[in-house]
C-alpha cells in the first residue's frame, strides 16, 4: 500500500475539497500501519472513515456547547453531591438520565441563593449537549431584552421559531428582576411556546407564592406557574449555601 508523491498530492487535494480534515491529516500514518499489519483495503478505508466520523462527532458536541451560551463549564461530575439540598440529592440521579427532555418535561430549581441551582442546570445542559441535544442557556433578564428588541424590530416571530426548536432551554435567575406589564406578557407568551412540548429548566430564588411580585398580575402569574409546573420536576433547593459548604470542606482538607 505504498503511496507515490503524486498519489499523496491527489489524496490531499481531494480530501481538502471534500472537507475531510482528519482523513487528510492521518491517511499516511494509517496507511503505514495498515501495510505493517497486512490489512486489506476495506479495513484501511473503514479505519479512516471511523476516525473522520468520531472527530466530526466530537467537534459537533463542542460546537453545541459553545452555541448554548453557558456561563462556564460546570459539569455534574464536579458537584459535591453530599453538599446539595436533600431534595436535589434524591432527584438528581433520575434527572441526569435526561428522560425529561424527550418527554418535554420542565424542571424548576427553587431555593435560596448559593445552593447549587445554576450548577445543576448547567451540568444537565452540558450533558444534553454531549448527547446531541440542542440547548440554550440564558438569564431571564437577557431573554426578555432579546424579546423586547425583536418585538421592536418586528422580528419576534423569527426569535420565537428559534426558541421553539431547542430541545432544552435553561432560564436562569428567575426572580432577580421584576417586569412591567408589557414585559410580563411578552415573557409569558414566549415561555408558553414550549409548554407541554419541549423541556425548560428554570432556576429561581423565589417560591411560587412570591412570583406575583415579579409579574405584578395575579392572573398572569397563576397561568405561567400552571404551565411551567404541569408534570414538571420541582426541586426544593432551600438550604445552606452550597458554595459556603464547599469552601468549608476545602479548608478542612488543607
Amino acid at each position: 500500500m505504498e503511496l507515490t508523491q503524486d498519489n499523496d498530492k491527489q489524496i490531499t487535494w481531494y480530501s481538502k475539497e471534500l472537507r475531510l480534515p482528519t482523513f487528510r491529516r492521518d491517511f499516511k500514518e494509517i496507511a503505514i500501519e495498515a501495510a505493517k499489519s497486512n490489512q486489506d483495503y476495506e479495513t484501511f478505508l473503514l479505519t479512516l472513515m471511523e476516525k473522520e466520523y468520531l472527530t466530526r462527532l466530537e467537534n459537533r458536541k463542542k460546537s453545541q456547547i459553545r452555541q448554548a451560551g453557558f456561563p462556564s463549564k460546570m459539569y455534574l461530575n464536579d458537584l459535591q453531591r453530599e453538599l446539595l439540598p436533600k431534595d436535589a440529592i434524591e432527584k438528581l440521579p433520575q434527572l441526569e438520565r435526561l428522560d425529561f427532555i424527550d418527554s418535554g418535561q420542565n424542571i424548576v430549581l427553587a431555593g435560596n441563593p448559593g445552593t447549587g441551582k445554576t450548577h445543576i442546570a448547567v451540568g444537565l445542559g452540558l450533558k444534553a449537549c454531549m448527547k446531541g441535544y440542542k440547548v440554550l442557556f440564558t438569564s431571564i433578564h437577557r431573554l426578555l431584552t432579546q424579546i423586547r428588541e425583536s418585538h421592536s424590530a418586528r422580528t419576534l416571530r423569527q426569535l420565537e421559531l428559534r426558541f421553539e426548536k431547542y430541545d432544552l432551554v435553561i432560564c436562569d435567575e428567575f426572580g432577580y428582576v421584576s417586569f412591567d406589564k408589557e414585559g410580563a406578557e411578552l415573557l409569558f407568551n414566549h415561555l408558553s411556546l414550549r409548554a407541554g412540548r419541549k423541556a425548560t429548566i428554570v432556576t429561581t430564588n423565589l417560591g411560587f407564592d412570591r412570583w406575583e411580585e415579579i409579574f405584578g398580575d395575579p392572573v398572569l402569574t397563576a397561568a405561567l406557574v400552571d404551565r411551567l409546573t404541569h408534570k414538571a420536576h420541582l426541586i426544593n433547593m432551600n438550604g445552606e449555601s452550597y458554595r459556603l459548604k464547599e469552601t468549608k470542606e476545602m479548608n478542612k482538607i488543607k
